[in-house]
């Protein structure tokens, strides 16, 4: 079956995958969000290694949903209290799969925030596809604006990261995290309030141990 495309993001992955397209992909764990995404049939085996060197030195985060992201948007869809007429930022949005997670359960606004201008560009189309808008932000310094809720999805797969936590800690009330990297995370007040197994969209054949999501919270999710 031919999924609808989009040629503009199409063509971001173009310039590093000739054979890459951009498809709308409904996600297993939210199948009412849909999301330009890198084909699924890509045969990974037919790569080449200069295109395996191009994908290091551009990867291409916003064109897949990461299990963290799914079981995040999961959560959010299931317990909108946790957004619900509240300011969100989604920091290091992607695909904007969070962002448009929280304004679907009411939020009240909602800023979606990477330093990759591709992802921004892929954050707008998903959003528009799924009749949400959002506001864009390249810099989380620059945010003006007080927001009660900061959620955060895969981010801290890079250690270098982790000090973000603090800096979450002082801009918002409360703080969503979901993460599948961080073994033995201990990082108070941070909690542990849910864990659930998931796979990226596509399915990129990860470690076993990456399908493992667990949710850190602080606040209390109250409206």
């Amino acid at each position: 079956m031919v999924r609808d495309q989009h040629p503009a993001l199409s063509a971001l992955l173009q310039q590093v995958l000739p054979q890459a397209r951009a498809e709308l992909i409904a996600l297993p764990l939210v199948p009412e969000i849909e999301l330009y995404l890198v084909n699924g049939d890509l045969d990974q085996r037919q790569i080449s290694e200069q295109g395996r060197v191009a994908i290091m030195e551009y990867p291409a985060y916003w064109a897949f949903c990461w299990a963290s992201g799914q079981v995040l948007a999961q959560f959010i869809l299931s317990q909108p209290q946790w957004v619900r007429d509240k300011r969100v930022l989604d920091f290091g949005c992607g695909s904007g799969v969070v962002a448009i997670a929280a304004a679907l359960a009411g939020a009240s606004h909602v800023i979606a925030c990477d330093i990759d201008p591709d992802a921004l560009i892929a954050t707008a189309a998903n959003a528009a596809h799924n009749g949400c808008e959002l506001t864009l932000c390249d810099d989380f310094n620059a945010i003006d604006q007080a927001v009660d809720i900061i959620i955060v999805a895969d981010v801290l797969y890079d250690r270098a990261n982790i000090p973000w936590l603090k800096v979450f800690e002082r801009s918002a009330a409360e703080v969503l995290v979901a993460d599948s990297r961080v073994k033995n995370f201990n990082y108070p007040p941070y909690r542990l309030i849910a864990r659930q197994r998931a796979d990226t969209v596509p399915d990129m054949d990860e470690f076993d141990e990456f399908r493992d999501v667990s949710l850190y919270a602080l606040g209390g999710g109250r409206n």
